[in-house]
């Protein structure tokens, strides 16, 4: 895990923000949409930055838990759903084909065989994660060769000229490995963490919550906000997905290849906060797209000090918050690269 991640060099901050406050507007009138071209200016070092080649990529992964009943979806809708996206049909096709994203799908673990596809790029670890109520998901290479991969693609883009990518996932049964994840890496009370997922009914969600507590009190790990990249790692190999733990390797080679980061949602989140917790520097190359309506994306939000562009109630999944809120970050590039100030346009100024 031999990442170089450095928080960008500040020095150009005085400089992007007079650009920004020199606009013909009042200062702080376009409110987040400032706070925004600020830092992705910051990321790339330069008054005038570029959004080239914008990259969606869904991570797909099942899980062995998933049979023991924490989805209200059976483990064949993984795979069923990596055929969606290949044929164009999921929201995700949709919402990237009407914002301009190219759209990219990873085969991190799913326990189907897909043979040679055109568009889906095959990583594959493993056919799924093993059952975490009974034993660590995956063994230490697993995830360090998840890790890896991930990492491997991030860079593969960034070296063909992209420069902010977008994340997303499927996998049945991820939310419970996310909901597991967050309370080991923010301390946040395991109850708090759980919500419905796919849309599990009271019974369901109750038997979701008591798997969890099993499957907790299995691993004997310490919940805790203060862990430090051992930690997260021993986490992320009890209870995490191959495509979550390949989410976290890409997030870290884009960081370290100087990308703008979109961070979608829960599961997402879960795979940015062991990132995070390993090069705790990435958090600087984040955008935070959306709220989630599930309880344990606030308990994500709050550990990182982040706030979400957007909050429209989603808890699809898929990378469709960050899909929904790219056109803000194009916006916020926009206006710093185009808009007029108070001097070229000839306008008074505030006295």
């Amino acid at each position: 895990m031999n990442f170089a991640i450095a928080s960008p060099d500040i020095a150009l901050t005085a400089e992007l923000q007079r650009k920004i406050d020199n606009k013909t507007k009042p200062l702080g009138a376009l409110g987040e949409l400032e706070r925004l071209a600020l830092k992705v200016g910051l990321v790339q070092q330069t008054l005038s930055p570029r959004l080239d080649q914008p990259q969606m990529i869904v991570f797909a992964g099942d899980h062995g838990a998933a049979r023991a009943g924490v989805s209200a979806f059976p483990q064949d809708v993984t795979w069923q759903m990596v055929e969606n996206f290949l044929a164009g049909g999921a929201a995700i096709n949709v919402f990237a084909r009407a914002n301009g994203l190219g759209l990219s799908v990873v085969d991190a673990g799913v326990a189907h065989d897909f043979g040679p596809r055109d568009g889906l790029i095959d990583a594959k670890v493993a056919p799924g994660t093993r059952n975490y109520l009974d034993e660590p998901a995956m063994t230490a290479a697993e995830r360090d060769s998840a890790l890896a991969r991930g990492a491997a693609l991030a860079r593969e883009l960034a070296a063909a000229g992209c420069k902010v990518v977008g994340f997303g996932e499927m996998g049945i049964g991820n939310t419970a490995a996310a909901s597991l994840l967050t309370h080991h890496l923010t301390g946040t009370p395991l109850a708090d963490c759980i919500g419905r997922g796919t849309g599990l009914d009271d019974p369901g969600l109750a038997r979701k919550r008591e798997l969890l507590a099993r499957a907790a009190a299995r691993a004997g790990l310490p919940a805790t906000a203060t862990g430090g990249g051992e930690h997260a790692l021993a986490v992320l190999a009890e209870f995490g997905g191959f495509e979550i733990a390949m989410m976290a390797g890409a997030m870290l080679g884009a960081a370290e290849a100087g990308l703008v980061l979109l961070v979608d949602g829960f599961i997402v989140g879960s795979a940015f906060l062991v990132a995070a917790r390993l090069q705790p520097a990435i958090v600087d190359y984040a955008v935070f797209c959306h709220r989630s309506a599930e309880p344990g994306h606030q308990a994500q939000l709050a550990a990182l000090g982040a706030t979400p562009l957007i909050d429209l109630g989603l808890r699809l999944g898929e990378g469709t918050g960050a899909a929904l809120a790219w056109p803000l970050l194009r916006a916020a590039v926009a206006f710093l690269d185009e808009m007029a100030s108070f001097e070229s346009a000839g306008v008074s100024e505030k006295a």
